[in-house]
């Protein structure tokens, strides 16, 4: 068995979909980045591609590279499991931490559970996603981006 961890963070801005879990979340801004800038997703594929030792996910998915503008996170997602399979892992269980202030995030839990879990192709009860606010300390108190924490065990399938 094998432990990963990931963190992503992203800054909010006017003009662009607030997308976490792979869920369209209702909110004047939205993660700034390459992709859909999914958080979330971004800190769970890093947590799986470095439990298996296999680098993060500027590797697989650089920046620089225009296939990757405003890509779907969890189709990157679907990819990441792909590879892990390849080099013969399998997922135990995920259990992940967004950190906002601003919006509540309860609501949208179990759909960002079940997208990611479906994703994963593992049940929905291998997937904790939890949210946090910072007390309105930092960048993510402050409302200026929003961070997420992931910790993976992937083990030989």
């Amino acid at each position: 068995m094998r432990i990963g961890h990931g963190y992503d963070v992203h800054r909010l801005v006017e003009g662009r979909a607030l997308i976490l879990g792979g869920v369209n979340i209702p909110y004047e801004k939205g993660l700034l980045g390459h992709s859909d800038a999914d958080v979330l997703v971004h800190a769970l594929m890093d947590a799986l591609l470095g439990a298996a030792a296999l680098g993060d996910i500027g590797n697989l998915f650089p920046d620089s590279d225009e296939r990757y503008l405003d890509a779907d996170s969890i189709l990157l997602l679907k990819e990441v499991m792909r590879v892990l399979k390849e080099h013969g892992y399998s997922l135990v269980n995920a259990d992940c931490t967004v950190l906002a202030q601003r919006p509540k995030l309860a609501p949208y839990i179990a759909m960002m559970r079940e997208r990611i879990a479906a994703a994963l192709c593992v049940p929905t009860d291998a997937v904790s996603v939890k949210a946090t606010t910072e007390e309105g300390l930092g960048f993510t108190g402050d409302g200026s981006g929003i961070a997420a924490h992931a910790l993976v065990l992937i083990d030989r399938a």
